[in-house]
């Protein structure tokens, strides 16, 4: 664990960098004076709705196709209780930690506006978990995106009133000793409340989030990586002009140009177009271009994930000012499915045009002089040849994974329920693609630092010399064949930790990231 400064929910929500300093730093949380009356003004309307014996979906009738089916008063805790243990029935491997954290975070977001009618006691113990620790054990599949993530949102619910499984302090244990070890009471279920723990899009957020987090240090990464083969295949920087960039503007094109232009500053690799090389591939010359158009979406996709974020998402929804319930479809996650979808084909973009400059890299017709498979051996030794399979693999199981889990929908609910999003999937998938990325990434810096063993040092552009630096105290320059299967994966995650973005902004005096897309 790292800070454990507090973040404070307020009636705004919260920001990503909260979010981040939750989820991965384990920063406390609590809410605001604000929202704390909001939660209670929400609630206190409610009861006057009970009493007035008023019929409300999820309150006092069942659920879905049953919705029709009123229950008496006496009913409410059962049928609260009852809900959360037959939706808990998702399957496959739970989610890692941080996926469970940010569920919780979101989660106590969504309730902490005032809008779902639960008391103080719930959102406090939501709150109390999460800054304890007790992580409840969620399997990772089995939501269709509509009617909330309601099977893996029911496991999280579960850990509330001392069921299923958590982890805690590293160990999995019954929820309810969990519990106890933390100090922490389970909560006693009364009308509305298991209802408003599980109606919401937080699993597929939750996972969104987090890919979205590390898409962003990919594509910071791209740049730079990208810059590095430029100089390792003595490219042509004319394209990166700013002039270019402005007779098309938009805006995120111009702006890799721009970090393409400041990562080359210094080189003598790099140069313009002359007699002999009058262009390069597209793979080289379109960097802009293409890797702009995954920045352009990635910050679409910001804007999306930001207003979901912090977005009540329960059913019914009440509005104590107004006097009034509403039974709507803010639980529906279609635009988080369709971002999620776009995440997918922005980031495989981003692996697919790497892939291909690998291959200029290794490939003896194109790398510029360079050894076939930048191996001074060849045909004894393979070199970096079996790198740009992996690299070829990848792109490809891409391919199948970016067709869009948004178009599908199959009705639930004898039909009640009739269109659904299927973003936890399209999440789930974006998250692959996104890990994906990062090993392509991974190869082709490894390639590209490796062709540089051929270049002079100090010809080489100054970011481009750290970078290299950077590189060599995690995967050692090739010497004579060998697995590179962890020093690709150790890589990868540096690369998607954001800690090669930071490397070069560093060296080239940007504060924060030139890359970050988000609102």
């Amino acid at each position: 664990m790292m800070s454990r400064a507090t973040v404070v929910i307020d009636e705004e929500g919260i920001t990503f960098e909260s979010f981040y300093r939750v989820v991965y730093q384990y920063a406390t949380v609590d809410m605001s004076e604000g929202c704390t009356a909001n939660v209670v003004k929400c609630r206190t309307f409610l009861e006057g709705v009970l009493l007035e014996k008023k019929t409300v979906y999820g309150v006092n009738t069942g659920f879905g196709k049953l919705s029709n089916v009123v229950l008496p008063e006496a009913d409410s805790e059962a049928l609260q209780v009852n809900l959360l243990r037959s939706h808990a029935c998702a399957v496959g491997e739970p989610f890692p930690t941080e996926v469970v954290r940010a569920m919780m975070l979101l989660r106590l977001v969504s309730l902490a506006r005032g809008f779902s009618g639960v008391r103080l006691d719930i959102v406090h113990a939501l709150r109390d978990c999460l800054n304890a620790g007790v992580h409840p054990i969620i399997p990772s599949k089995g939501s269709l995106g509509a009617s909330g993530d309601l099977a893996p949102l029911a496991h999280l619910a579960l850990c509330l009133i001392g069921e299923g499984d958590a982890l805690y302090e590293g160990r999995r244990l019954p929820a309810q000793e969990a519990l106890l070890q933390a100090g922490i009471q389970p909560v006693v279920l009364q009308a509305k409340e298991g209802l408003a723990l599980i109606n919401g899009t937080q699993a597929m957020m939750a996972v969104g989030l987090i890919a979205y987090r590390q898409a962003t240090a990919a594509l910071g990464a791209a740049n730079t990586i990208a810059a590095i083969t430029m100089e390792a295949l003595n490219g042509i920087v004319d394209p990166f002009a700013e002039p270019i960039q402005r007779v098309r503007p938009y805006p995120e094109q111009a702006s890799v140009a721009k970090d393409l232009r400041t990562h080359l500053e210094g080189s003598q690799y790099v140069g313009t177009a002359h007699a002999g090389k009058v262009q390069d591939a597209y793979s080289l010359r379109c960097v802009p271009q293409v890797h702009g158009a995954s920045l352009r979406a990635l910050r679409h996709i910001g804007e999306t994930l930001f207003i979901e974020m912090n977005s009540a998402t329960d059913n019914p929804l009440l509005f104590p000012d107004e006097g009034l319930v509403y039974s709507g479809g803010n639980f529906h996650g279609q635009p988080v499915a369709l971002a999620m979808d776009y995440l997918k084909i922005a980031v495989s973009e981003l692996a697919n045009i790497s892939e291909r400059r690998t291959e200029r890299l290794v490939n003896p017709q194109l790398n510029e002089g360079l050894p076939a498979f930048l191996t001074p051996d060849a045909g004894r030794s393979s070199g970096m040849m079996i790198l740009q399979y992996v690299a070829a693999s990848l792109v490809s199981e891409n391919k199948v994974l970016a067709h869009p889990a948004s178009v599908d929908s199959i009705p639930s609910s004898a039909n009640q329920e009739d269109h659904v999003s299927m973003g936890t999937i399209a999440a789930r998938q974006a998250a692959q693609i996104v890990d994906h990325a990062g090993a392509v990434l991974a190869i082709e810096l490894i390639c590209a630092t490796q062709a540089l063993e051929w270049k002079e040092s100090a010809k080489l552009a100054p970011a481009t010399r750290k970078v290299y630096g950077w590189v060599r105290k995690l995967v050692p320059g090739y010497v004579a064949d060998r697995s590179y299967s962890k020093e690709i994966e150790t890589l990868a995650a540096a690369i998607l930790q954001g800690q090669l973005t930071d490397l070069t902004n560093a060296a080239n005096g940007v504060p924060g990231s030139s890359a970050w897309p988000g609102p």
